[in-house]
């Protein structure tokens, strides 16, 4: 249907996307710290840790580099250390079981009491991430680190 001349022509308002905001610096060191705190959630629930890290990460990437580094290697780290050493542990554990009916097994078992403290590694070196960040210090974990700077550069 044609318009007249003395209407004027109805204006659609478009909603401009907010501005993304940069996180403040203590923002910055609040947001790293939880995400490498997001270890301990592993004592609760098992395996949560990585998922609370990446959802860090994936929230915050686009607002500050620090964080999306600092969330991204949590995630790493975490994935690699709790879902390797159970995995590792598992397949021990398993292995001492059946050798045990031969005896060897039988002397397997103080190794693998040990070996069942790794798990603790994480919690301590993600404790300690955590506090440095909170610090407001860069940090990188060994091999972890320069691997999310080498993602994230992609």
């Amino acid at each position: 249907m044609a318009r007249k001349a003395s209407q004027p022509a109805k204006k659609t308002k478009t909603a401009a996307a907010p501005a993304i905001q940069p996180l403040s610096a203590s923002e910055e060191r609040t947001w790293a710290m939880l995400a490498h705190l997001s270890v301990l959630v592993n004592l609760i629930t098992g395996s949560l840790g990585p998922a609370v890290a990446l959802v860090i990460f994936l929230i915050f990437k686009d607002r500050s580099k620090y964080v999306a580094f600092q969330a991204l290697q949590a995630t790493l780290f975490q994935l690699v250390w709790w879902l390797g050493a159970w995995l590792v542990l598992g397949i021990l554990w398993a292995i001492t079981g059946l050798m045990s009916v031969v005896l060897i097994g039988l002397l397997c078992i103080p190794f693998v009491c040990v070996l069942s403290l790794l798990p603790v590694y994480p919690l301590v070196h993600g404790t300690i991430a955590a506090i440095q960040c909170s610090a407001g210090d860069d940090f990188e974990y060994f091999w972890i680190g320069p691997w999310t700077r080498r993602i994230l550069a992609d």
